[in-house]
């Protein structure tokens, strides 16, 4: 999520609610990710929280406060548009394929990708409206992060 809601809404005016909005919207979409192997992972949730704290220059605290607030709402979400449709209509094609990055990162933070979580990614750049190159490169970014934080020194 590395500067991904630092981005001026394209409707207009940033606002603390606007962002926060953009914040919970891209975090649920990785709750959701973290969630869909039926193993919400202690990696995975604190791999989330460094995303954001990253992403919107923010402390730990205000990312654990927006991580909860985005399990709250991945709870009671119906679809994935939900987060998604905030999303697109804020965020440019450069943004979202960052966010896509990110999700690709909370993937990997349990050391391996099966394929729900494959196709739950596929389904989100889809939403996204994210071109196949686009989810190829934000997979090869990520797995290169997650190889170059697991090698020693």
């Amino acid at each position: 999520m590395k500067q991904l809601l630092l981005a001026t809404p394209s409707g207009g005016a940033e606002t603390p609610s606007n962002r926060h909005r953009m914040a919970v919207a891209a975090t649920a979409l990785m709750v959701q990710l973290a969630r869909i192997d039926q193993n919400q992972d202690a990696r995975e949730l604190s791999t989330i929280v460094d995303c954001a704290i990253k992403a919107l220059k923010i402390t730990r605290e205000e990312a654990e406060e927006i991580l909860q607030d985005a399990l709250a709402h991945a709870d009671s979400a119906t679809s994935l548009y939900e987060f998604t449709g905030i999303l697109n209509d804020h965020l440019d094609q450069g943004h979202k394929l960052l966010l896509l990055e990110s999700i690709w990162r909370v993937a990997y933070a349990d050391g391996r990708i099966d394929q729900y979580e494959e196709q739950l990614i596929r389904r989100i750049a889809d939403l996204l409206y994210l071109h196949h190159s686009e989810y190829t490169l934000a997979r090869h970014r990520a797995e290169q992060a997650h190889q170059a934080e697991r090698s020693p020194g």
